[in-house]
């Protein structure tokens, strides 16, 4: 396997994770928002937004690479 054949699979898992990361920290601040502190989590959850943006153009871009040639 060539290392450009490794590119796109590389991407996707770190794709993955960066979803992943996102699910736990939007879990860690709906518990801090249920100790009293809505401050700091709509902070977390402004932060998250940019996950949020970027999705669809990730996805997209992962689809082009990923498509057999």
């Amino acid at each position: 396997m060539q290392n450009s054949d490794l590119l796109p699979s590389l991407l996707f898992k770190l794709n993955e994770n960066q979803l992943a990361l996102e699910a736990a920290i939007m879990e860690l601040s709906n518990w801090v928002e249920m100790r009293g502190s809505a401050d700091v989590a709509d902070n977390v959850r402004a932060a998250l937004e940019t996950i949020d943006q970027n999705e669809e153009f990730i996805k997209m871009t992962l689809a082009v690479l990923i498509t057999p040639k």
